[in-house]
């Protein structure tokens, strides 16, 4: 019997996601927390925390589900959350948002994105995104039909070059997708980056997507966001969630915030992906987004400490740290540790040192893998005493030890 490869295999193999003789696996992360676990490893791969939702959080999605909160939502979102919303980019950014029309509840900003994309592009639009980058962009660019178009960023600092940046973005581009606070690299882009992407959206009639998931995790400097920029509002799609910031990534609670002719658009695709979801959770992260200033500056303040926790064991251990403005996540290279191939070092490191890491070069394209070859990404937003632990793992982990 013969068996027909999917259109989304065959969409990932033209879009350099898979080689011909690869079929569809588990994502990276899926893969090396499992690895993690069957070799007892610390997971300082996959970008979950340690920590619990704050009380009040909790309270309110049991008190949602004790008093009835279980069934559909409304396809937008329930309308205490998307208040909520609304109300707090207003009370972080100044922006005036309709939460009748200008919100949509998504299950997490992984959704929120599918059904942008599939939205917005058709077959042959390309996708303009900076390189390294969150797995699904590719992935959901392929399901699209869609051309994925990078910019790299480079070490140790991870900013575009403008002159890469005009260069990629042309007539033919729908989207350009706007991640920060940056995963994998904790990058926060600068004002002058983000104004250069909002000319050449202008430019070149092209829309802005932008994922802000890691807004309230900046320790140096300040989150902007794209829709605050003058001239943005009317092309900029605007996601985020409740995951990071709440430390309730298993909630799966995210939104899109845009003019009414964008998220009509994007309804109309989300509405059959999961129509709606999370009743109960929606309610706590509308309270969530209800806590003081204090949370917020309280969860940047510990983050920021195990950050410089992890920077310095990794530092010690031999790697090169690169700077972590922002996020859950420090890019090392393990250069100077003669490591060449990113890859096969993080399994090595997952079995013999017990630390479980993400390889940088599985989260670019196929022709950008050679750039990042030497880097692994190690989450940080573990337990102090896990990332204590980790310090004494990766002490080990020196030229000719690992």
């Amino acid at each position: 019997m013969t068996i027909v490869a999917a259109p989304w295999e065959r969409a990932a193999r033209g879009a350099g996601l898979l080689r011909p003789d690869e079929s569809l696996a588990p994502t990276i992360f899926a893969e090396f927390s499992a690895l993690a676990t069957a070799h007892g490893a610390l997971n300082l791969g996959q970008g979950f925390p340690d920590d619990e939702p704050p009380e009040q959080v909790r309270d309110a999605a049991s008190a949602a589900i004790a008093s009835g909160g279980n069934q559909y939502p409304p396809g937008r979102g329930i309308p205490l959350l998307r208040q909520a919303i609304a109300d707090h980019q207003r009370r972080f950014y100044g922006l005036d948002v309709d939460p009748d029309r200008e919100v949509i509840v998504t299950a997490g900003a992984t959704e929120a994105l599918a059904a942008t994309l599939l939205a917005f592009c058709e077959p042959g639009d390309e996708v303009v995104v900076f390189e390294p980058y969150y797995d699904s962009y590719a992935a959901v660019v392929a399901l699209a039909r869609a051309r994925l178009v990078t910019v790299p960023l480079q070490s140790p600092h991870f900013e575009p070059d403008l002159d890469a940046l005009a260069a990629a973005v042309n007539d033919r581009t729908r989207l350009i997708l706007v991640n920060t606070p940056h995963n994998p690299t904790g990058a926060v882009f600068g004002r002058g980056v983000l104004e250069t992407v909002v000319a050449l959206a202008h430019r070149h009639d092209a829309l802005v997507v932008t994922d802000e998931v890691y807004e309230h995790l900046v320790y140096d400097g300040a989150h902007v966001p794209v829709s605050a920029l003058p001239g943005a509002t009317e092309r900029t799609i605007t996601i985020s969630s409740g995951g990071k910031t709440f430390n309730a990534t298993g909630w799966k609670i995210g939104w899109v915030v845009a003019p009414p002719h964008l998220t009509d658009a994007v309804l109309a695709i989300k509405q059959y992906l999961t129509y709606a979801g999370g009743t109960p959770f929606q309610h706590g992260i509308a309270r969530g987004l209800t806590l003081p200033d204090e949370h917020f500056d309280a969860l940047r303040r510990d983050l920021a400490e195990r950050r410089d926790l992890l920077s310095a064991a990794l530092t010690a251990a031999g790697f090169d740290v690169s700077p972590a403005p922002a996020g859950y996540f420090l890019v090392a290279d393990a250069a100077r540790l003669g490591v060449q191939d990113g890859d096969a070092y993080a399994r090595q490191l997952l079995r013999e040192q017990g630390v479980a890491a993400i390889p940088v070069n599985a989260l670019v394209s196929e022709a950008g893998r050679a750039r990042y070859s030497s880097l692994l990404r190690f989450a940080f937003c573990k337990s102090r005493t896990v990332l204590e632990q980790a310090a004494e793992r990766l002490s080990s982990a020196r030229p000719g030890n690992a």
